[in-house]
């Protein structure tokens, strides 16, 4: 595959251990180890193991494909789906996933069912629906999921969890974590089961964790983001001592020219469908990239220099560069948000550069 070396991402591994470091530090003060999740870094086997080496033991993604990859690299970790399975993929599943999240009956049974082929045992970890509305069970539905889980073969329940701020944007409050610690008792004396793991959240529990002064039977977090980019995510509020710039994407100039700032002739739809609406500031200099929606979220793109992002198509973004003076060939980098982040590791478009 031709690599031109722009589009990238440029990945500071240094400044991924500090936050790492601190961030096990910070949740280990009450009592709560950390899963890493790598979703957002498209299962990148070095970042893994940096969290492995860093004292992090569950590492979790919602793609098999990038369970398969950290496997293959030898990753020494437990491996988590971080979603209830596919009923196309549960042999995978069984095969590169240590442990699941998990909200459907049928789709246990035939984990069941797939484990105890293999003489294996598949853990699962029950995701309970806290008001997020993405997925889980309905706790008045919990004791008949929980009845039925025990009677299968092959398949242990290694915990219960829930969600949130993904979805539905709802809190991680005191109450709904009080909530889940409750659920989490009720358990452990009715059915006689440890629970090692209640997991609490994700990044979002930030500012729950710092204002609580007792978690509960909370166990553990689910982070990514707060690893990789330095913030919380209610507000995206960055976190005291963590690096927010750890990933850099790099873009490089195709076109520089002075040109009318208003588009003229007929208009209709842009290459997405949209009616785009533009203001008329005169001749200016317009600057290209040659990057688009197809590489990144363009819309979670900021700019290090005092530039103005006008817009993108498939493969090109429009800058207004102001009083910065760019060329063709030139780089030009921004920081990226979260989507951001997510789009560029996952494109096969944007090259990869670990410092």
């Amino acid at each position: 595959m031709i690599n031109s070396g722009t589009p990238r991402v440029e990945i500071n591994l240094l400044k991924i251990a500090h936050n790492i470091d601190k961030l096990i530090h910070l949740y280990g003060t009450k009592g709560l180890d950390i899963m890493g999740v790598t979703k957002g870094v498209c299962g990148s086997p070095a970042i893994a193991k940096l969290m492995v080496d860093k004292g992090i033991r569950l590492i979790a993604d919602t793609k098999l494909a990038n369970l398969q990859k950290m496997n293959e690299a030898n990753i020494k970790a437990e491996f988590v789906l971080l979603r209830t399975p596919a009923l196309s993929e549960i042999n995978s599943v069984v095969q590169y996933a240590n442990i699941s999240m998990n909200t459907e009956l049928e789709v246990i049974k035939k984990l069941s069912e797939a484990a105890a082929h293999s003489l294996s045992v598949h853990e699962i970890i029950l995701m309970i629906e806290m008001g997020d509305l993405r997925e889980g069970i309905m706790p008045a539905d919990l004791d008949e999921v929980i009845q039925e889980v025990l009677t299968l073969p092959g398949v242990k329940i290694r915990g219960i969890g829930a969600n949130f701020a993904c979805f539905g944007g709802v809190k991680p409050s005191t109450d709904k974590l009080a909530e889940l610690s409750s659920l989490a008792d009720i358990i452990r004396r009715t059915y006689d089961i440890p629970l090692s793991c209640i997991s609490g959240g994700n990044s979002a529990n930030y500012n729950w964790f710092m204002n609580t002064e007792d978690t509960g039977n909370i166990t553990n977090l689910r982070i990514g983001e707060s690893i990789y980019l330095g913030c919380e995510t209610l507000d995206r509020s960055a976190i005291p001592g963590l690096y927010t710039d750890a990933f850099t994407f790099v873009a490089e100039v195709i076109e520089s020219k002075l040109k009318p700032s208003l588009p003229y002739g007929e208009i209709g739809q842009d290459a997405f469908g949209n009616h785009p609406q533009f203001t008329d500031q005169g001749p200016m200099k317009r600057t290209i990239l040659g990057v688009g929606s197809q590489d990144v979220l363009v819309s979670g793109l900021e700019p290090k220099l005092n530039l103005e992002v006008l817009g993108s198509s498939s493969d090109h973004t429009l800058l207004n560069p102001k009083e910065v003076r760019l060329e063709v060939g030139d780089e030009v980098d921004f920081n990226l948000s979260y989507g951001a982040l997510l789009s560029a590791m996952t494109s096969p478009y944007v090259a990869k550069k670990y410092i």
